[in-house]
């Protein structure tokens, strides 16, 4: 989908969608962002707060520098601006998981500056491409939660996400449907999860969008936006942009204006709300945090974060594509980090590209969606799958055996020599053995005979598959074909 296909069609024609994407990422680091406290998911309510973090008198932040090493080197993977200086400041609101009264953020002096990330929304053209742009990566602390199922006429406060370090990756209003939203944001998490700063999981509350939606005529000024916050999975941001686009439309046409408000997404419905009114930078009293020196980064600190980088999803998919992998299994390969790394050793076991890229997509993968399992868990492993692509490649294993062979190691683990040897699956090229059973099958097939020699030449394949049969799939096809041609003409 293109950025010019994707149109609103209303009463009055058609309208142009516009879409920006705030997106939290939790930082992976070994504790929050002011203080020593563990992150685990899944602990029990108040078991990972600090006195920094419960904001209790006299309790002073000291930045962990992990997590600003984190996000500059997010920064870098998108081959963003890096400043050097930076600053911390208080963004004041009252809320009851709060504790402090007020959020250390970074509005007017961010860690880091304008970036860009390259998308592929058309997942069967990826070639097709769109820059969008990002303004700008700030780091600043999670708030904490309330619990409102615990008890029937109160609400119970849990401070273990409290000071929990976020990077906030604020893009450009660049993207025009919500294919190239849902693009955006499986890219930034492969890249997220590639440089190892987050581990991307949405349905942990780790990383999740708020999304900004207007409307407009198609080239117009551009209308007022409306914030749907904390979505948390690139189905529903799709879903909420696609519902909030057409309710925008009908309300402009019915007359109405939109409202500047803060919208949150309901998943049953996959329809949007109202929450609040939107509120501007100064209705938050921002003031730089009096309590935290700037943030001043030294060359041997930024050249350190940049010798830290892995090879990215873009370079490693070039790589893939030099060696004879097709653009689209090079797409599917680099998706997710882990299936990256897995071909990665795959090819360092030595196996060749292009039948490992087949083998890996189409049988690998395969077998995994039908299990359920994803490739961390895969019975498999690289050096095993290597081998038994060498076994296909010098002629051991036909293509049909190799299947029952892989199916094997599914299930018991085994290498496929040693499956090999204990069910005698080996490929035979003994032309004796193959000329007895071309002989059988050509006796037994007089009819069959007389039309291909009358000029059927489609039965030749009738031949092979009754060969192939005879011998339990063992014969070597490429000696069946030599034999056959021979013993027909």
């Amino acid at each position: 989908m293109t950025e010019t296909s994707y149109r609103i069609q209303g009463a009055t024609g058609e309208w142009e969608v516009v879409i920006g994407l705030e997106v939290h990422a939790q930082v992976t680091s070994n504790a929050k962002l002011f203080s020593g406290a563990a992150t685990a998911f899944g602990a029990e309510p108040n078991t990972q707060v600090s006195l920094v973090d419960a904001a209790m008198p006299g309790m002073l932040p000291v930045p962990n520098m992990e997590c600003i090493r984190q996000a500059v080197r997010t920064g870098m993977a998108i081959d963003a601006q890096i400043n050097r200086w930076s600053r911390f400041d208080r963004k004041n609101y009252f809320y009851a998981d709060l504790p402090q009264g007020y959020q250390i953020s970074q509005l007017y002096h961010p860690l880091v500056g304008e970036g860009a990330i390259e998308i592929s929304p058309d997942d069967k053209n990826p070639d097709a491409t769109k820059t969008i742009g990002v303004e700008r990566i700030h780091v600043e602390q999670d708030a904490g939660k309330l619990m409102h199922d615990q008890h029937p006429t109160r609400s119970y406060v849990d401070l273990n996400r409290s000071g929990v370090a976020l990077m906030e990756i604020v893009s450009r209003p660049d993207m025009r449907s919500p294919a190239e939203a849902g693009a955006y944001l499986r890219k930034l998490r492969a890249i997220l999860r590639y440089v190892g700063s987050c581990d991307g999981n949405m349905e942990e509350g780790s990383m999740r969008a708020d999304v900004n939606v207007s409307v407009r005529k198609p080239g117009g000024e551009l209308g007022t936006r409306t914030e749907t916050k904390n979505v948390n999975s690139v189905r529903f941001v799709m879903a909420a942009i696609e519902y909030e686009a057409k309710r925008q439309v009908e309300v402009i046409e019915d007359g109405g204006r939109i409202v500047q408000e803060t919208r949150l997404f309901n998943v049953e419905s996959g329809t949007t709300r109202s929450m609040r009114s939107k509120e501007d930078a100064h209705d938050y009293r921002y003031f730089p945090d009096p309590d935290l020196l700037p943030l001043e980064l030294e060359e041997a600190f930024l050249a350190e974060c940049r010798s830290s980088l892995p090879e990215l999803p873009d370079a490693k998919r070039k790589r893939y594509e030099s060696l004879g992998i097709s653009a689209y299994q090079a797409d599917v390969l680099t998706a997710e980090v882990e299936a990256a790394r897995w071909f990665d050793a795959l090819l360092d076991a030595g196996a060749k590209p292009v039948a490992a890229a087949n083998w890996t997509t189409s049988e690998l993968f395969g077998a995994l969606n039908r299990t359920g399992r994803d490739i961390a868990d895969s019975p498999v492993s690289p050096a095993q799958a290597a081998e038994l692509l060498a076994l296909v490649a010098d002629g051991t294993l036909s293509g049909s055996l190799a299947k029952q062979v892989f199916e094997v190691m599914l299930e018991t683990g085994d290498a496929p020599s040693k499956i090999v040897e204990d069910r005698g699956l080996k490929q035979t090229s003994d032309t004796g053995a193959i000329e007895a059973v071309i002989a059988e099958v050509i006796a037994r097939s007089p009819n069959q005979l007389a039309q291909y020699r009358g000029g059927k030449e489609t039965l030749f394949g009738f031949f092979v598959g009754q060969t192939m049969k005879a011998m339990g799939g063992k014969a070597n096809p490429a000696v069946v074909n030599e034999l056959l041609k021979k013993a027909l003409a």
